[in-house]
C-alpha cells in the first residue's frame, strides 16, 4: 500500500455505526411501544427499517462500482440519514413513522456494505484480518446497549431519538476522515454479476444466509419487549445484550485463525445449528437468567462466526468491479430481506401464538439454513490459505 493503513479511522466508523444499531436493536421496539404502536405495527416498522436494505445497497453498490467514488457515496448517505432521522422528533402516527424510517434507512443502509468493500480493499490479500477491525463495531454496539439501558432506567425510553441523532452526527464527521482505498483489480474484464450470482455455491450461500437472518427477526423486533414482559429492567436487558457482544468480540479475535483451519462451510453450518439451540432457549426459558445468558453467548456463533465466514466468501466470489455490488447483495439478501421477513412474520405471529412459539418458529428457520448450507456449499478438503 502506498499510504499508511487507516486502522483507527476504519475502526472508529464501525464503532459509531454499530453504536447506532446498539440503540436501535434493543430499544427501538420499546420506544415505538411507548408511542402507542401495537405488535403488528412494531413488527412492520422494524421490517421496513431492514427492508430498505433489499434495494438501497444494490443501487448504491452499482453507483459505487461504476464511479469508484465509494467514500463520497458513504459520506452522502450518512448526511442524508442524519437529516431524515430528524423527522422522528415530529408528531405523527404509523404512516408518518413509516415514511421517516423508510427515508433515513434507505440512505443509512447503503453505507455499511460500501464501507465494508472499502475496508476489504484496504486489507488487500489480508482479508482474513477483517474481523479485527470489525470488532470495533461490536464494542460500539455494547457500549451503546449498556449506556442507553442504564439511562432509560434513570430517565425514560423517550431519550432514544436524541441519542440516535447525536450518534448520526458523529458518524458524519468520521466518514469525512476515512480515505478511499485503491480499486481492486482481481476480476477479469469479462466477469458479470449474473455469471457469479447463478453459481450454485453462491445461490446456496445467499439462501442460507437469508434464512439465518430471518430467524433473527423475532430477536431484533421483540426480544427486549419479551424480556420486559417477564420483569427485566432496562439495565438487565442491556447486560444480556452485552453478554452476546462480549462473546462476539472474542470470536472476531479468533476468526483469523479459525477460518484457515476449519474452513467456511464447517463454520457456517455449525453456526446455523447453534442458532436452533439459541432460539429454543430464548423461547422456552425466559425466566431463567442464566439460560438467557447462555443463549446470548451463542450470538458468538449465529452472528460472529457466521458473518466473518460469509463476508469472506462473498469477497472471494465477487471481486474487482463486482466487489461493491457483491457486498451490497449480501447485505440486502441477509440483513435486509432476511431480517425484514423475519421481523414482519414475528409481528404477525406474536399476539396470536405468543412469544415462545414465535421463537420456536425462528429455531426451525435456522435449522433450514443449516441444511441448505450443508447441501450447497463446497467441501474444503484442505485448510484455506491465511489470505482467503
Amino acid at each position: 500500500m502506498t499510504t499508511p493503513f487507516p486502522y483507527k479511522r476504519l475502526g472508529a466508523f464501525y464503532l459509531v455505526f454499530f453504536a447506532v444499531l446498539g440503540v436501535l436493536a434493543p430499544y427501538w421496539g420499546p420506544y415505538l411501544q411507548s408511542r402507542g404502536f401495537n405488535a403488528a405495527e412494531i413488527g412492520t416498522l422494524i421490517a421496513l427499517l431492514h427492508g430498505t436494505k433489499i434495494i438501497a445497497p444494490n443501487l448504491w453498490g452499482w453507483v459505487a462500482d461504476r464511479t469508484g467514488a465509494r467514500m463520497r457515496i458513504i459520506r452522502f448517505a450518512c448526511v442524508i440519514a442524519l437529516v431524515g432521522f430528524a423527522g422522528v422528533l415530529l408528531p405523527g402516527g404509523f404512516v408518518w413513522m413509516a415514511l421517516v424510517m423508510g427515508a433515513f434507512s434507505f440512505c443509512w443502509n447503503a453505507a455499511l456494505p460500501q464501507f465494508g468493500a472499502n475496508t476489504l480493499s484496504h486489507l488487500g490479500t489480508q482479508t482474513h484480518t477483517y474481523p479485527r477491525i470489525r470488532l470495533w463495531g461490536t464494542v460500539g454496539f455494547m457500549l451503546a446497549v449498556l449506556g442507553v439501558g442504564e439511562a432509560i432506567d434513570r430517565a425514560s425510553v423517550a431519550i432514544v431519538p436524541g441519542v440516535l441523532l447525536s450518534l448520526f452526527a458523529v458518524l458524519v464527521v468520521i466518514s469525512f476522515s476515512v480515505p478511499q482505498a485503491e480499486r481492486d483489480d482481481r476480476a477479469m474484464a469479462n466477469d458479470s454479476l449474473g455469471s457469479v450470482l447463478l453459481q450454485p455455491r453462491v445461490l446456496g450461500l445467499l439462501g442460507a444466509c437469508f434464512l439465518l437472518q430471518a430467524s433473527h427477526g423475532p430477536f431484533y423486533a421483540f426480544y427486549s419487549i419479551y424480556l420486559q414482559s417477564f420483569g427485566y429492567s432496562g439495565t438487565a436487558i442491556g447486560l444480556l445484550w452485552a453478554v452476546a457482544l462480549i462473546a462476539e468480540i472474542g470470536v472476531f479475535l479468533m476468526m483469523p485463525r479459525w477460518l484457515p483451519r476449519l474452513g467456511h462451510r464447517r463454520l457456517l453450518v455449525g453456526a446455523m445449528g447453534l442458532g436452533v439451540i439459541r432460539w429454543v432457549l430464548v423461547g422456552a426459558y425466559p425466566e431463567w437468567v442464566a439460560l438467557q445468558a447462555v443463549a446470548q453467548l451463542l450470538h458468538a456463533a449465529t452472528y460472529g462466526v457466521y458473518h466473518a465466514a460469509a463476508i469472506s466468501m462473498i469477497d472471494r466470489y465477487f471481486t474487482g468491479g463486482l466487489q461493491g455490488r457483491g457486498q451490497a447483495l449480501y447485505s440486502s439478501m441477509t440483513f435486509g430481506a432476511g431480517v425484514a421477513v423475519g421481523s414482519f412474520v414475528a409481528g404477525v405471529l406474536w399476539d396470536p401464538i405468543g412469544g415462545a412459539q414465535t421463537f420456536y418458529w425462528a429455531a426451525s428457520v435456522s435449522a433450514l439454513a443449516g441444511l441448505l448450507a450443508y447441501a450447497t456449499l463446497p467441501r474444503e478438503r484442505h485448510s484455506l490459505p491465511a489470505s482467503a
